[in-house]
């Protein structure tokens, strides 16, 4: 409205400054520039106002995006944190996953190892013990370790603890090989079936039988073939490892046994594992 007001002054200025008296037709045509300036100026008006709202709602906008950029910056340079500690995570565990996987090659390594000496192992001890297996002698392999199982009646009388003529032969066989490996640990193992223990003297029980006579081998093979003591191990299992569940008489004989275990020695990977 302010710019209408100015141009009615502007206009009746300069009427009275030119002190002449218009026509109609120069009044008309003056009125008529009149309302055409106010009509271009409410127009100009409007744009302006349209002009201020359009730079508010931008001005707006502008906030909303920079809030927007602000908080995605946050979370880029947060990502970027959290990316760079995941690399270090990544690479870490990379290193410690070539490590273990190192380990374990040594470990299989060394594991095959055994299993090759345990099968050549078995291999002699069957050649070196053939002529016992018809008498009640095997030689298998269980859990890395080789067995030699030898029935009560190919080492002992019945109900004896002193080793026979025919066992001491086996036994001798058994020490040749063993004598040359060197590197083989010896566990003697008594067994008996379920049978009471009766008249046999201050034996009471097959606990009793089942550790006398597996003493009585380990002292055999030190004592008179010479394996280093150090090397062997005598125990008692009695009745309670059975490998024959039945009842039958020869079920009951195949539980009457000496089971000789023979175990490579595994430093290397006793000392891998504890590092």
């Amino acid at each position: 409205m302010k710019i209408k007001h100015l141009l009615l002054i502007l206009v009746a200025a300069a009427t009275l400054h030119s002190c002449k008296i218009l026509s109609n037709k120069a009044y008309k045509a003056m009125v008529d520039e009149r309302d055409s300036l106010s009509t271009r100026t409410t127009t100009l008006e409007a744009q302006v106002a349209q002009l201020q709202a359009d730079t508010m709602r931008i001005h707006a906008q502008l906030r909303e995006l920079q809030g927007k950029y602000n908080t995605l910056n946050n979370d880029f340079n947060t990502a970027n944190k959290n990316l760079d500690k995941t690399s270090s995570q990544v690479n870490q565990l990379s290193t410690d996953l070539q490590k273990r996987e190192a380990r374990l090659k040594e470990v299989e390594d060394i594991l095959k190892r055994r299993d090759e000496a345990t099968n050549a192992l078995r291999a002699k001890l069957q050649q070196a013990l053939l002529g016992f297996q018809q008498s009640g002698l095997s030689v298998d392999i269980r859990n890395g370790k080789v067995y030699v199982s030898l029935t009560d009646k190919l080492l002992f009388p019945s109900g004896s603890i002193v080793i026979d003529e025919k066992g001491k032969a086996a036994l001798k066989q058994l020490a040749v090989v063993l004598n040359k490996e060197t590197d083989i640990n010896l566990s003697v193992e008594g067994h008996t079936d379920n049978k009471k223990v009766v008249n046999l003297g201050q034996i009471k029980d097959n606990w009793d039988l089942s550790v006398l006579r597996a003493t009585s081998v380990a002292r055999y093979l030190t004592e008179t073939e010479n394996i280093d003591p150090k090397r062997v191990t005598a125990t008692g299992k009695g009745q309670f490892q059975p490998i024959d569940t039945g009842n039958t008489p020869e079920a009951l004989a195949r539980n009457r046994r000496i089971e000789i275990v023979l175990t490579p020695k595994l430093d290397e990977l006793y000392n891998l594992i504890t590092k």
